[in-house]
C-alpha cells in the first residue's frame, strides 16, 4: 500500500482553500485520509500556507509520496497558475 501527501480541496465554490493530508494512493481526492497535517489557502491576501513541520518529516521517513504541489508549496516555489477548463486559452495561443 503506497501513501502519499497532497492537497484535499475544501471550501466554497470560487474561493477554494485545501488541506495537506496524508492519504492512500487509490483513495479519491476528497476521500478519507490518514492524518491532517496542515492547510493551504490562496484566497486569502497574503496566500497563508502552515504545515506541521515534525508530521511531514515523519511521514516521509515513512516512505509517503510528496505530490509536485505540495513539495512545491513546502520549497516556498509554488506559484499558482489560472485554471481554464475548456481550454479555450491554450488554444488561442497556439493559433497566434
Amino acid at each position: 500500500m503506497s501513501i502519499s501527501i497532497r492537497l484535499s480541496k475544501v471550501g466554497k465554490r470560487n474561493q477554494p482553500s485545501y488541506r495537506i493530508v496524508v492519504a492512500n494512493t487509490k483513495d479519491k481526492r476528497n476521500g478519507k485520509s490518514l492524518d491532517s497535517i496542515g492547510h493551504y489557502n490562496p484566497s486569502e491576501n497574503p496566500v497563508k500556507f502552515e504545515y506541521n513541520k515534525d508530521k511531514f518529516a515523519e511521514w516521509t521517513s515513512k516512505g509517503a509520496l510528496v505530490s509536485e504541489t505540495v513539495a512545491q508549496l513546502v520549497a516556498g516555489t509554488y506559484v499558482q497558475k489560472a485554471r481554464d477548463p475548456q481550454g479555450k486559452l491554450a488554444k488561442a495561443q497556439v493559433a497566434k
